[in-house]
């Protein structure tokens, strides 16, 4: 994340400044944050969902990541990446689930994962995949950011310009991402692998 450095891990540090309470805020910043909490939960339940194949894990890991978010939210309002910033929290959030119920962290709910990924898929050349298990290999391996670009893109129908935004990435590199990730599935599955995406949502 340009010009960002990390989420640091909020409430237990010793020693760490207390967070300024959100009623003591000016109003511009509790709107802002608001605004941005209304406008991301919904997407981040969504994607923690399909990595954690449980709306009870999603939901603590979204809430968490609200409440860290919160932490430092006055400060976040000065960063040139603020979606990067948040977004990294949620992944922390999420591994932290992921060791807290003793999963591989890495690794994405195969259940959850594969019934989002078949839905939007339904038109294109993976719809001849039935091996759930070889698909869940298949991305789990790609990289953290081209994992994220196919979940988003095609997990949750996200354009790219779309999946862009929430990753506090620029569109360019999503799309090289969607690609790059397409082809090394494809050349694993072995499947033919069109020139895509065209940045549209699938019907």
């Amino acid at each position: 994340m340009s010009g960002d450095t990390g989420p640091e891990e909020t409430g237990g540090a010793v020693g760490a400044p207390r967070a300024v309470p959100i009623d003591q805020w000016d109003m511009t910043a509790q709107m802002a944050y608001w605004g941005f909490h209304q406008q991301r939960r919904t997407d981040y339940m969504r994607y923690a969902y399909l990595q954690l194949g449980s709306d009870g894990d999603a939901e603590e890991a979204v809430d968490l990541t609200f409440d860290a978010v919160m932490d430092c939210w006055p400060r976040m309002l000065e960063m040139e990446n603020l979606e990067g910033y948040a977004w990294t929290i949620l992944k922390r959030r999420i591994i932290d689930m992921h060791r807290k119920r003793r999963r591989r962290p890495e690794l994405m709910e195969t259940a959850a994962f594969e019934a989002a990924v078949a839905d939007q898929l339904a038109d294109d050349p993976y719809d001849a995949l039935t091996d759930a298990i070889a698909l869940y290999t298949a991305v789990a391996s790609l990289s953290e950011r081209q994992r994220d670009a196919i979940l988003l893109h095609y997990g949750m129908g996200f354009t790219a310009a779309e999946a862009a935004t929430v990753m506090g990435n620029e569109e360019a590199t999503v799309r090289s991402q969607l690609r790059t990730g397409r082809k090394r599935l494809a050349h694993m599955l072995k499947l033919r692998c069109p020139e895509r995406p065209n940045g549209k949502k699938h019907s």
